[in-house]
């Protein structure tokens, strides 16, 4: 994919999406390592850092600052929540790498953080940091209204409980080893698991700005496409994508005998599936014009990723 989107933004010059994603990764990361400081016990802290400061492309809080933004809001008061989701989004990792989930030695190119504090201070680390990303948000954020403010507390509870992430990945290790699990099955997954997150991350985004419904309602569509062609994307790599290139253990989805896009429609169906997402999500943004170019950057991105 061409860095440079061929849009104009108001200064008249190309919108860079790698200066775009660098700058405003460098803003969460600064930010995630500040809002974490160790305190006693060090061990939970020193494993919440580990993990929470691991890398990675930061994408939930980008989105969500790119839609604040989009719908007139700042990236100030759109922030802590990025924050929070991005502490959200480690915790899921940390627990989906256990022996007793996913059972993974990697993350981020890193070893998991089971594999360095032990299964027993992993899972309070990710623990502590869904706990922590409630608290943050909700004594962080600034500038915006507090019934918005308590609506997106809401939302992130009900993505992260079993009405979102815990239900998907309940059902997934449900359908493990099973030849009979359908597109449909496959999809509520994966919508729950992974999409429910990134659906969050753009929507709460404008529900702190203050958005309108019907621009909420734009937002969410959009989300949604990319939160599926994320993952079909996820599973199109599993399977062509290195090691190195993944920062996790490849081939990974074979060896548990896992369900995924490239099983039931084979690679190249996979591909045009997400293709037809991504374009389903670009014109859910046509009303937006030139403002939506990032988040518009953002959905081809994640369509032609290679990790």
């Amino acid at each position: 994919m061409a860095d440079t989107v061929r849009v104009l933004d108001q200064q008249n010059a190309p919108f860079n999406l790698t200066d775009y994603l660098a700058a405003k990764k460098a803003v969460v990361e600064a930010a995630l390592d500040q809002s974490l400081p160790i305190a006693r016990p060090e061990k939970i802290y020193e494993a919440m850092r580990y993990s929470l400061l691991a890398g990675g492309k930061r994408l939930r809080p980008i989105l969500c600052l790119s839609a604040c933004e989009l719908c007139g809001g700042s990236e100030a008061m759109a922030l802590p929540t990025a924050c929070a989701l991005e502490m959200i989004h480690t915790m899921s990792l940390i627990h989906d790498d256990l022996p007793a989930m996913d059972n993974d030695d990697y993350r981020r190119g890193k070893l998991t953080n089971h594999k360095v504090f032990g299964e027993d201070i992993a899972i309070l680390a990710g623990d502590g940091l869904l706990a922590y990303a409630f608290e943050y948000a909700a004594a962080q954020t600034q500038g915006v209204a507090p019934q918005n403010l308590i609506q997106v507390l809401a939302r992130l509870g009900r993505t992260v409980g079993a009405a979102g992430l815990v239900g998907g990945q309940v059902l997934d290790l449900e359908s493990e080893g099973k030849t009979d699990v359908s597109a449909e099955t496959l999809t509520f997954i994966h919508t729950h698991k992974t999409g429910a997150l990134l659906e969050t991350s753009v929507v709460a985004g404008a529900v702190l700005a203050g958005a309108s419904q019907d621009a909420q309602a734009k937002l969410t569509l959009y989300a949604q496409r990319i939160g599926l062609a994320f993952q079909i994307v996820d599973d199109i790599l599993d399977i062509t994508a290195t090691q190195a290139e993944l920062g996790k253990t490849a081939g990974k989805d074979l060896v548990a005998q896992k369900v995924t896009y490239p099983s039931l429609w084979g690679l190249e169906e996979s591909r045009r599936q997400a293709r037809h997402l991504i374009d389903e999500a670009l014109g859910a943004l046509e009303s937006f014009g030139e403002k939506a170019t990032p988040l518009r950057a953002l959905a081809e991105y994640i369509v032609e990723r290679k990790n």
